[in-house]
């Protein structure tokens, strides 16, 4: 006797027109691809920044002006009342040891505090040899200290810090996380420009350093999954209100009007004033802009790649 036809298996087709689901996204996988362009165009424009501002004659003069001016403005007095700078460092290594201390003990998050913690030194490391072994500072005919301070190494330890913590935060909390974080390194880096540490670039080539060492960081994170990993997306907690992404974004558009500002009243053939105090806050801003940018830039990234309950 024939054996009897088997009536073939129905699986359920997509809709027409439904979008092809993305294996990584299903599974839980970062994408890796926005993480590492991410980490490409921080380098790329770490380079930008240090080409121009330290190997050209007008990048030297723009960002040796603004210290030379914050020297005028603050002087002596602002270097004995902004002291407690001196004890920056340790701030900010107690502040990512503390978060980074909580994940592991506590949320029992050990991988991730370790991959945090390798980044984060990773960062300083990098900015060491960069600014020690590999970048050099040619004279360009600016009077200033000889030797090349870029990028900053004060700033790379606040900021790696506050990346620190930003990695090992539950998802919901990272939107806001990014943001006190980010207000801390800028206003780290602004305070190293007032004191006469740093010029804005070495600021600014600090949180690109940075950018450029957590992507690949936050990827291997991510893809390691976990349930702690995971989210309902933006506005189910205030922590992942839009706001803290919306916030500084449009503090880094005021302060790009401040920087334009700034730059056209001494622009040859435009204002063509002298300058006291334009240089000084053009770099502000310079710094304002940037270390904001990272921040937003990471709530996004990680937003996008985390997955959704």
């Amino acid at each position: 006797m024939p054996a009897p036809i088997r009536a073939p298996e129905m699986t359920q087709a997509a809709p027409p027109g439904a979008p092809a689901e993305d294996p990584d996204l299903a599974l839980g996988r970062p994408r890796l691809a926005p993480l590492m362009l991410a980490s490409l165009a921080a380098v790329a424009a770490l380079l930008g920044t240090y080409l121009f501002f330290v190997r050209t004659t007008t990048g030297q003069y723009i960002d040796e002006s603004a210290l030379v001016e914050a020297t005028q403005l603050y002087g002596a007095a602002s270097k004995a009342s902004l002291r407690f700078l001196d004890y920056l460092p340790l701030i900010s290594v107690g502040l990512g040891a503390i978060g980074l201390g909580y994940a592991a003990l506590v949320r029992r998050r050990w991988a991730a505090s370790l991959i945090a913690l390798a980044a984060a030194g990773g960062a300083n490391l990098a900015t060491q040899v960069l600014k020690n072994d590999v970048l050099t500072r040619p004279y360009r005919g600016i009077e200033t200290f000889a030797g090349n301070s870029l990028p900053s190494g004060h700033t790379t330890l606040a900021a790696s810090a506050a990346a620190a913590v930003f990695l090992v935060a539950s998802p919901r909390w990272r939107p806001l996380v990014a943001f006190a974080g980010g207000t801390y390194a800028v206003g780290t880096g602004i305070a190293t420009l007032v004191n006469q540490w740093h010029r804005p670039a070495d600021v600014v080539a600090a949180f690109l350093v940075v950018a450029a060492v957590m992507s690949p960081a936050a990827w291997l994170l991510l893809r390691r999954g976990g349930s702690w990993n995971t989210w309902e997306g933006f506005g189910s907690h205030p922590a992942s209100w839009r706001l803290w992404v919306a916030l500084p974004t449009l503090i880094g558009l005021v302060a790009a009007a401040v920087a334009v500002v700034a730059l056209v009243r001494i622009a040859p053939g435009l204002g063509s004033e002298v300058s006291t105090t334009n240089y000084f806050w053009a770099g502000c801003a310079f710094i304002v802009i940037s270390g904001y940018l990272v921040a937003s830039a990471a709530s996004w990234l990680l937003a996008s790649a985390v997955q959704r309950r």
